[in-house]
Parts: C-alpha cells; structure tokens; sequence
C-alpha cells in the first residue's frame, strides 16, 4: 500500500509526497498584489508534496477580505511569477485557487463601491474583515443576471490562463466554504427560477461550466477543484440534499479527468461530524484523486493514505507554524502551535519567522 510519503501523480502534476499544504488565507498581499514576504512564505513550505495558495480572485469584485491576491492584472501575474519560480527553484509544485467570494463581501472592496454579486439578492449574516483588525458585516447583494454568467464563466477561464503565464503548476477552482459557486449549488443560498436555479441539475451547472470551460482551455490533468459538501462557513446553510447535490456533481465532473478533487470533511476547520455525509460515495463517483482535508493529525494522514480512504492528505493552519511539516510527520517530532493573532494581515511575524527544527532525524528525513 502507499504511504504518505510516496510520490504520486496528479494528473500532469508529479507530487514528492502525499502531504499537501491547503489553502489558507493570511492577507499580506497590499494592492491585491503578492510581495517580496509571499514569495519566502510559500518557498519554505515548498517540502509539501503539493502547495495550494491561498484563495486568489478571478476579478476584482471576487474580493471579500483585505489585501487578498489576485490573478487578473498583468502586475499580479509578474508577481505570482516570483512565487512559483521560489517553489520551484526548492523542488516544490504549487496550484493556484481560483476564488469568487459572491456575497461575502462589502461595498467598500467593491469596484466603484458596487453591490457584491452572488446567486441571490439575499444578505449572508456573517462577517468578513474589511480591513486589519476590522470586522464588520457583509453588504447586500444583487443576484447575478442571467445573461452575466457567460463572462464570469469567462473570467474564470482567464484567471486559468493567467495562472498558466504565471508559471503554476495547476489551478484548484474553490467551490467551498460558503462562496459564490457554493452560493449557486445549495439550495439554502440559491433561490433563482432561471436555468441556474431549482433543479440540482441547475444549480451544478454553473459549477459544471465553469471546470469544463477550464479544462479545455489550460487541461484537466492541470485543473482541480475543492468542495465542502456539508461546512456551515459563511452562512451558506445546509443544502436540503447534500448527498444527491454533491453525488451529481462528482457523476458529472468523473468524465473530465481532473486532476484531483479536494473535499473539506465537516465544518471547515471544525467537528468533522458535523452532519451526515458519505465521503467514500462522493470518491467512488468522482473516480480521481481524492484530497481529504479537515483536522488530519499525523495519525489520521497515516492512516488516510495506507488504508486508500485518500490519496494525499491536505493540512492547513499547522503549515503556518510549522514551515517543515512533512520533516517532522515522517520524524514523528512534535508541531509548533500558531500565533492566532497574526493569522489575518500583519508582516513577517506569525508568517515567516516560525523556525525550522534542527534534529539529526528531520535532517536524514
């Protein structure tokens, strides 16, 4: 059986090991624009098996926090550059995600302080950060038109071009956690009556489009996405039938060969018991790589992976403080704890200062 410190391929995507670093959003990117402190955040953590960038707007309304990256000018394109030639250079590999926040959002981070978008004009309650250190309540927002949807199936086609340009690997489309194709595929967010809307063949076919559209265009052993078939993040409630919603979803997606599927099981960076749901079905009609993700100690990554419940293990918020997390799983040393206050905007502190260990073991390892 593998083991999770075996190589494995990912569509066109060659990983050293199985341990992936997950997407987690830390806002150090001003003017939307990844600096010089970006490029050696992610270059020490390049041991990862596969590194998976924080979430990364497609367009400028995709914004719903403070100093998060984009992926659609040619200055955020150049400095993405820089990142992937550091991961590179160190032998890593690194995706992209591909992120439209919908209506997690407010007007101040909109272009020309506008209304969010998303599938419905309904307000989610829930709050976002506006600006370091301030919390505030997401806007209103007006349900994207119907005849709008082919140029944000578009834009998202363009971001995967530019994330091409910009020397990554692949891209991860972010379909979870409460966002704007999240905000299309439940019917708790979804109350539309035109062909977006209703059916569950309806409300994937956004989502469908969108990794169809990016697939013939970049590839799909290059294109990837994340799911989080039950997480109540973001407000987004739970969908009448999750299973049958996501199920449909894998079935459709299974002929495209994507490059892997990640899936946040549970609340995303909560009880992973949260609410009935069959991960194992969802794999089995996906038929691709499968990332499981969502409180994976070392014990539970070992064990994904020997016993074929996963093909890799995604790990998010121990990454921050741990920059030589797979050193340490395959040593079994023990993992720093993070500095909570400085997960969201700052410098260096709580982002690149965290140490490497130096035992004799990890340096074998």
């Amino acid at each position: 059986m593998p083991t999770l410190f075996d190589p494995v391929r990912f569509g066109e995507i060659q990983l050293a090991n199985r341990v992936v670093m997950a997407p987690l959003t830390r806002n150090r990117s001003p003017r939307q624009t990844p600096q010089a402190l970006n490029v050696e955040y992610y270059r020490q953590r390049a041991s990862a098996g596969l590194l998976i960038t924080e979430a990364t707007q497609i367009r400028p309304d995709g914004q719903g926090y403070f100093d998060t990256p984009g992926i659609h000018s040619p200055e955020q394109i150049a400095a993405w550059k820089q990142v992937t030639d550091a991961v590179h250079a160190e032998g890593g590999k690194i995706v992209v995600q591909l992120w439209h926040v919908g209506r997690i959002s407010v007007k101040r981070l909109q272009p020309g302080g506008q209304q969010p978008v998303s599938s419905t004009g309904r307000a989610a309650k829930t709050r976002t950060y506006a600006a370091h250190g301030e919390l505030v309540p997401t806007d209103e927002p007006r349900a994207l038109a119907t005849h709008e949807i082919p140029q944000l199936i578009a834009d998202y086609v363009q971001a995967a071009k530019n994330a091409m340009a910009a020397g990554f690997d692949g891209i991860e489309v972010h379909g979870a956690n409460g966002y704007l194709l999240e905000q299309f595929l439940r019917d708790s967010a979804n109350d539309r009556d035109d062909e977006y809307g209703g059916s569950i063949e309806n409300r994937a076919r956004l989502l469908i489009e969108v990794m169809t559209a990016i697939a013939g265009t970049i590839g799909a052993g290059r294109t990837a996405l994340r799911l989080s078939p039950v997480t109540p993040a973001n407000d987004i409630g739970q969908d009448s039938n999750p299973q049958a919603l996501f199920n449909y979803v894998a079935d459709q997606l299974s002929p495209l060969k994507l490059a892997f599927l990640e899936v946040v099981e549970g609340a995303t960076g909560g009880p992973r018991d949260i609410a009935p749901f069959d991960y194992a079905e969802l794999r089995r009609r996906f038929n691709g790589p499968y990332i499981a993700n969502n409180g994976y100690d070392r014990a539970m990554a070992l064990e994904a992976v020997t016993s074929g419940k996963a093909d890799a293990v995604a790990i998010g918020r121990p990454f921050i403080a741990n920059p030589d997390l797979v050193a340490r799983i395959r040593a079994d040393q023990p993992w720093a704890l993070p500095h909570k206050e400085t997960f969201y905007g700052g410098g260096a502190e709580g982002y690149t200062d965290y140490p490497a260990l130096d035992y004799p073991a990890l340096r074998q390892a």
